[in-house]
Order: structure tokens, then C-alpha cells, then sequence
């Protein structure tokens, strides 16, 4: 997903396995708050992993990924996303990226 925001793919247009369609409003706010944020997204390094986080709600898992730019390195922006289980796959579906 980060790489496809980092290619400015906010939409998903080519799709990616076991993630949901972004609406075009939810990808406008993302475009938008990146822009607004003013530094350039870069892919996801390991480290990332160390400091997102993730909660049980009781029918999914809603997580807060870490982004990072070029200017910072790990930035204060977060992706959130919520992980479901249907028909015994996973789903992620992409909420919105801010910042906290």
C-alpha cells in the first residue's frame, strides 16, 4: 500500500491482494494531508514494524502504521487501516493517513 501511496497511487488502481478498493474520497483526503504535510512518503524499512501498533476490537484489528519521508525518516504520519477476516482470507482496508 505505502508504495503505491509513494508512486502517488492513492486510489490502488492496480489493486492489491487482500486489501479493499480505496474510495476516491478516502484517496483525495490521503493525496491532500501527504501534500499538506510537506515532506516526500518513502517506502516502508524495516523498522517501521517496531513502532506501529495494533489493537483487537473484537471482530478486527485496527493498526497504525508508521510512515516515513526522505526529509525525516520515521515521520509523525500514520496510515490506519483495519484488518478483518472474511472467508477465512484477510482484508485490509485503508482508512485514512494523519498525523496523530
Amino acid at each position: 500500500m505505502v508504495d503505491a501511496f509513494v508512486r502517488d497511487d492513492y486510489c490502488l488502481a492496480d489493486g492489491l491482494a487482500g486489501v479493499a478498493p480505496v474510495s476516491e474520497e478516502t484517496a483525495t483526503q490521503i493525496r491532500t494531508y501527504i501534500q499538506e504535510y510537506g515532506a516526500k512518503l518513502v517506502s516502508l524499512p524495516q523498522e517501521s514494524w517496531a513502532t506501529s501498533v495494533r489493537i483487537w476490537m473484537g471482530d478486527h484489528w485496527d493498526a497504525l502504521i508508521d510512515l516515513w519521508t526522505e526529509e525525516e525518516g520515521s515521520s509523525d504520519l500514520v496510515l490506519q487501516v483495519h484488518v478483518s477476516e472474511v472467508d477465512s482470507e484477510f482484508l485490509v482496508t485503508v482508512y485514512m493517513v494523519y498525523v496523530p
